[in-house]
């Protein structure tokens, strides 16, 4: 006789949910790990405590949440909205800075031991803080920016817009940026953990990158659609990318991504990718489908694992803790869990 396990099998097992009623916009994990925030199209963050208990809701802004990222301290957010505010969200949301009747669409953080960083994009503007929340600097772009990332180290940060990106030295005494040039709309922007490869989503379905090391490019093309999430693996290796019916895996090693073909994961019956998350730990990825369903994929063993089965709305968050024992996952219609896979007794 057989058994047929349920494709929520690890969700009701190992995971808690509540329906929170709007878009799931963003999720993140505090960096001291103690608690995850979801950020929704209707304004309200909800936090929920990693351990367990009850989530608590914050009213985050006063129109919806644009983005969300860990904040520069152990235990708080920070967020952006169409209420021009940038705010860090705690016990309760403060502002960081306003912006009148722009939108705050980007936000980016980083700490370390020596540093910590804050950052928002309205605009043409990039506007880069210290942890505390004063304004460090101003940075000015030829365009609109569509997506704001620091790099591994804290030392650069990097924003995509039209006709390429601009990646700065965050301490830099004069502000000229390292101009990365490729005619076309970029849509998004992830950093190679190494430090050494910048790559940016564009509108006509394909990726573009720039080898920081020689100015080299790299054209990566192939998508039925969008790439709307970028996820390099925990030691830059691979980078995963929706966009397809399939998790995308472009290599970074061996010479490429140039001339070489991306593996991929999880694919098959025609439903696309709409979210990845590369575990911060492991040779893992998390991906979101439009069906709702989320997996995980094993890389180097190319095995694929259910976590959560279709049918909550299109996937749109997804975020692992720094430990990579915890997953967030959000959709659009207002469903959220967060799914345990360390080790229990």
């Amino acid at each position: 006789m057989s058994t047929t396990v349920s494709s929520d099998h690890i969700l009701q097992t190992r995971g808690v949910s509540q329906e929170l009623g709007a878009y799931v916009v963003a999720a993140a994990f505090a960096r001291g790990g103690a608690s995850c925030t979801f950020a929704l199209g209707d304004g309200s963050v909800h936090i929920a405590p990693r351990a367990g208990g009850v989530w608590r809701s914050v009213a985050g802004h006063d129109g919806g949440v644009l983005a969300l990222a860990p904040g520069a301290g152990p235990a708080d957010f920070v967020s952006g909205g169409d209420d021009g505010r940038f705010r860090r969200i705690g016990e309760d949301a403060s502002d960081i800075a306003t912006f009148g009747l722009k939108w705050v669409e980007h936000v980016a953080s980083f700490a370390d031991a020596k540093t910590r960083l804050l950052a928002c994009a309205v605009g043409r503007q990039v506007h880069v803080f210290d942890g505390s929340g004063k304004k460090l600097k101003t940075l000015d772009h030829p365009s609109s920016v569509t997506g704001l990332v620091f790099d591994a180290k804290g030392k650069r940060i990097a924003a995509s817009h039209y006709n390429g990106a601009s990646l700065w030295f965050v301490a830099a005494k004069t502000d000229n940026a390292r101009k990365l040039e490729w005619k076309g709309s970029h849509t998004g922007i992830a950093i190679n953990p190494d430090g050494d490869s910048v790559v940016t989503a564009m509108q006509e379905n394909a990726l573009h990158g720039w080898r920081l090391t020689d100015g080299g490019h790299m054209r990566m093309t192939g998508y039925p659609g969008k790439t709307h999430s970028l996820s390099f693996t925990r030691n830059g290796r691979w980078l995963a990318t929706s966009g397809a019916d399939a998790i995308v895996l472009w290599p970074f090693f061996g010479g490429g991504p140039t001339g070489k073909t991306p593996t991929e994961l999880a694919g098959g019956d025609g439903v696309v990718c709409t979210t990845v998350a590369a575990n911060p730990q492991q040779d893992v990825v998390a991906a979101g489908f439009a069906d709702g369903l989320v997996v995980l994929a094993e890389i180097n063993a190319a095995r694929v694992l259910p976590v959560c089965g279709p049918g909550r709305g299109p996937v749109s968050a997804l975020a692992w803790s720094a430990d990579g024992a915890h997953l967030a996952i959000g959709t659009e219609t207002g469903f959220a869990a967060l799914v345990d896979f360390s080790k229990q007794q």
